[in-house]
C-alpha cells in the first residue's frame, strides 16, 4: 500500500540520518530525534515487520564499505537507546535498557521495550523487567494503555516469557495512572479484542472497582456479557496458555486445550439487581447470559423469578426467549 510505502521509505531515512554522525560525539549524545518522530506515526499492527526492518538498516553501515567503517571498528559507539532495542546484538539491546531515562516518547517504541520481555537472551528479558517499570512510571498513560490492548490478547503465546516478566507487565497494569484510562479504552472502543484485553487485565484487581459501570455502560456487547458473567459469578477466568490432552489414548489422539485460571472478585452489587439489568440490556448475547443465571439460581431468586422468567421468554431473540421458556416451565413444575 502506498501509505505503507510511505512509512517505510521515512522510516529507513530516519534511521539513516541517525546513524549519521560523528562517532565520538555520539558516544555521548546521541541524536535519534528523527527516528522517534517517524515512529510516533507507525500503526502498533505487524511488529515483527516493523522490528526486522529497523534492525536490518541499524546492522547495515556496520557491514558495509564506506569511509566511516573505520571509525565504526575502532571506536565502539554509543549506544543509540530507543533505536538499539531492536540491535541484532545482544548486549546493545541489553545496554539500550539499562540506561534508558524518562517515559516512553511514543507508543511504538514503549510497544519495542514490552517485546523484550519474550527476547531470545535472558539477559535481555531481565533487563526489560527491570526497566519497564521504570520507563511506564514516567510514560503518558495513554502509551502505556495503546500496548496493553496489542500485547493481553497475546501475551500467552510468547513462548520465552516466564513468570518474572509477566509480573512485570502486571504490576503496570497495577498502575494507579492506568486503570482508569485502560477502563475508559475499554468501555468505549467500537472494535477489537476488548473482551479479551478486560478478561487478560482481570488476573489483577485494576479493574475490579469498574465490574458494575463495565458491564451497564460499555459499547460492545461482548464485554458487557464478560463483564456481567464475572458479576454473576464472583470471579475472572482467563487463559494462561495450552497444554496437551489426551483424547483417545488408544489411538493416540491428543488436543491442546486452554489452561484456565481464575481469581475470586468482590461483587458490589447484588446478584437480583444485576440479573434485572441484564435483562433488559439492548444485546441478546447479555440477556442469553441472564437467561442462563435465571436457570442456575431459580431457587434463591424468590417471587420475582416469574417476571424476570416472563420477560426473557417474550423475548425476539429465540436463544433468549428458549432460556426464558425453560425457566418458566421449571416455575410450574414447583407450583
Amino acid at each position: 500500500m502506498p501509505f505503507q510505502d510511505s512509512l517505510q521509505q521515512e522510516l529507513i531515512a530516519s534511521i539513516k540520518k541517525s546513524l549519521t554522525f560523528d562517532v565520538l560525539y555520539q558516544r555521548i549524545r546521541p541524536d535519534i530525534s528523527t527516528f522517534i518522530a517517524a515512529t510516533s506515526k507507525l500503526p502498533l499492527k505487524n511488529l515483527d515487520d516493523w522490528e526486522r526492518l529497523i534492525r536490518s538498516e541499524v546492522s547495515w553501515p556496520l557491514q558495509t564499505s564506506n569511509p566511516t567503517r573505520a571509525k565504526f571498528d575502532s571506536h565502539p559507539i554509543g549506544s543509540l537507546t530507543w533505536l538499539d532495542i531492536c540491535n541484532a546484538d545482544g548486549f546493545r539491546r541489553e545496554r539500550a535498557l539499562k540506561i534508558l531515562s524518562g517515559g516512553a516518547p511514543n507508543s511504538f517504541l514503549f510497544a519495542l521495550a514490552v517485546r523484550r520481555l519474550n527476547d531470545w537472551v535472558p539477559q535481555v528479558r531481565e533487563a526489560a523487567r527491570n526497566a519497564l517499570p521504570l520507563i511506564a512510571e514516567f510514560s503518558n498513560p495513554e502509551i502505556i494503555v495503546d500496548v496493553l490492548f496489542i500485547t493481553l490478547p497475546y501475551w500467552n503465546s510468547w513462548g520465552r516469557m516466564e513468570e518474572a516478566e509477566k509480573n512485570a507487565l502486571v504490576q503496570i497494569i497495577l498502575m494507579d495512572k492506568v486503570a482508569e484510562p485502560l477502563k475508559k479504552r475499554l468501555m468505549l472502543s467500537i472494535s477489537g479484542p476488548v473482551a479479551t484485553v478486560f478478561v487478560q487485565a482481570g488476573l489483577t484487581s485494576a479493574l475490579d472497582n469498574f465490574l458494575t459501570e463495565i458491564a451497564n455502560s460499555s459499547v460492545q456487547p461482548s464485554l458487557r456479557a464478560k463483564a456481567y458473567r464475572c458479576l454473576f459469578e464472583g470471579r475472572f477466568v482467563w487463559a494462561e496458555g495450552v497444554e496437551w490432552k489426551w483424547i483417545d489414548k488408544v489411538h493416540g489422539i491428543k488436543r491442546r486445550i486452554p489452561v484456565l485460571k481464575e481469581r475470586v472478585i468482590p461483587v458490589p452489587r447484588p446478584f437480583l439487581e444485576n440479573l434485572r439489568m441484564a435483562t433488559i440490556d439492548r444485546s441478546p448475547m447479555v440477556r442469553r447470559i441472564s437467561g442462563e443465571m435465571l436457570i442456575k439460581k431459580l431457587d434463591f431468586i424468590g417471587d420475582e423469578a416469574l417476571t424476570l422468567a416472563k420477560i426473557l421468554a417474550s423475548d425476539t431473540s429465540p436463544s433468549v426467549a428458549e432460556r426464558g421458556a425453560y425457566a418458566l416451565a421449571d416455575l410450574e413444575k414447583r407450583e
